[in-house]
């Protein structure tokens, strides 16, 4: 990092050709089972501690932000590993992510969405009796009046296509990779409606 920067690299290129690249090649290799969760986990704590140092530069520059998500573990469930790098890998991305961490309430999110104004909302659980709840998240941004404000991603090992489509979500996200490809499509299709 401290090598680009004092070549004349501009924070925003070491953002996107070095570490977005770099992390956009790790998941590609993680999701053709090249590489696996502690050799992505190790790239994504390098990229963590780029990030470190290029955030403040990257505020003065002014970099573009590609978007914003707001994404928490659901009610009753403590698992963060995969959401941990699927914030990750966002923010290598250019997204500005808010991580409200684990057993995070529909109060929560809600609370979330109304301070940070995101573009996504994400979920996630790994527990077959927290799933449901993703849906009395999105069951209650319907009564609000605020589902359609927002992209809802939903992911974790025991969910799937179905059951995301089930409960109204916009994407089912099997992985931090396919999370990154899915906010770009997305995003890029409801900015061209």
């Amino acid at each position: 990092m401290n090598i680009l920067l004092a070549r004349g690299w501009s924070p925003y290129d070491i953002l996107t050709q070095a570490l977005v690249e770099g992390m956009r090649i790790v998941g590609v290799d993680f999701r053709d089972g090249i590489l696996f969760v502690p050799e992505v986990l190790m790239a994504a704590n390098a990229m963590k501690a780029g990030m470190g140092i290029l955030k403040p530069l990257l505020a003065e520059t002014g970099a573009p932000k590609v978007g914003k998500m707001v994404i928490g573990t659901v009610k009753g469930d403590i698992h963060d590993i995969g959401k941990n790098l699927v914030c990750m890998m966002m923010e290598g991305a250019g997204f500005e992510v808010v991580d409200l961490g684990i057993n995070t309430s529909v109060e929560t999110f809600l609370d979330a969405l109304e301070a940070h104004r995101p573009d996504i909302l994400g979920m996630s659980a790994l527990l077959t009796t927290t799933m449901p709840y993703m849906k009395t998240v999105i069951e209650t941004m319907k009564a609000k009046g605020l589902r359609s404000d927002y992209l809802v991603f939903v992911g974790g090992a025991p969910v799937n296509e179905q059951f995301a489509e089930a409960i109204g979500a916009d994407a089912y996200c099997r992985d931090a990779a396919v999370t990154v490809e899915t906010a770009k499509r997305m995003l890029h299709q409801r900015k061209a409606a």
